[in-house]
């Protein structure tokens, strides 16, 4: 995933607002959105190479995502799978602070991740690449495959675009919502960061929505959490440049064990 944008107990109705692209090559074989077969309480899609997820939440209010960090010149030769420590999580019962002190003494063994970890009483980010655990407070926060809310074009777009949509008190569009994530802008040149893949592909992976060939945004999703502990998620997918997509939604309430 390359797209995070959310807002955690910043509005009044919503403790928790996502709007988030996975981008992938679109030969990665790729399960939409569903409540797992040997995790019922799991809601994610599913990589199917490697088994993990990109994100997803449970019916008990646990929460987990995943995107790169970009940086060519720290490439690893046969990482364990990012999406396995969303799926582990996920699963787990554990804190996030506590099972962050798990994943530190093997994160070398990734390539370069932000983690984003939470459950109903807290939210922390964590990147092998800064090496620093953040609990997060209050406010809207932008992610792409860089540190969290490092200003990227498409970050500082679209979490403007999210802060103004979620202004006031007025319940949130999911449609609106989604339509931030559609955005197909490319920065312009001056503006690109230099992760190594060269100012052309710098810029196509510069809108939030992303179309090549081979490669692209595979998944649009949104997720509301309000102050009842009721979900609405839905997401969007694609199977190919040309694909239209195809949508699931589904709603639960949060049971807290």
């Amino acid at each position: 995933m390359c797209l995070i944008i959310f807002a955690y107990r910043h509005h009044p109705r919503y403790p928790f607002i996502l709007a988030a692209n996975r981008d992938e090559f679109y030969t990665r074989p790729t399960s939409q959105a569903h409540f797992w077969d040997d995790c019922p309480d799991l809601l994610a899609g599913r990589d199917l190479k490697y088994g993990g997820t990109w994100m997803g939440i449970t019916r008990s209010g646990r929460f987990a995502a995943v995107t790169n960090f970009r940086d060519i010149s720290e490439f690893r030769e046969h990482p364990l799978s990012r999406g396995l420590m969303v799926k582990d999580f996920l699963m787990d019962r554990t804190s996030p602070e506590v099972f962050l002190q798990a994943i530190i003494p093997r994160e070398e063994k990734y390539n370069g991740f932000n983690l984003l970890v939470g459950d109903m009483k807290s939210l922390v980010y964590y990147s092998n690449r800064s090496r620093k655990m953040k609990v997060l407070g209050p406010g809207i926060y932008g992610l792409s495959n860089h540190l969290l809310d490092t200003p990227w074009p498409k970050v500082l777009r679209t979490r403007r675009a999210m802060a103004d949509l979620i202004d006031g008190t007025d319940p949130v569009d999911m449609k609106s919502l989604t339509g931030i994530l559609y955005d197909r802008t490319r920065a312009e040149d001056s503006e690109l960061p230099d992760t190594g893949f060269g100012l052309e592909w710098e810029g196509v992976l510069s809108s939030p929505f992303i179309i090549t060939p081979t490669y692209g945004t595979r998944a649009a999703t949104v997720i509301l959490l309000d102050t009842s502990g009721h979900v609405r998620f839905e997401e969007h997918s694609f199977v190919g440049p040309e694909d239209a997509g195809s949508t699931v939604h589904y709603e639960f309430t949060i049971i807290e064990t």
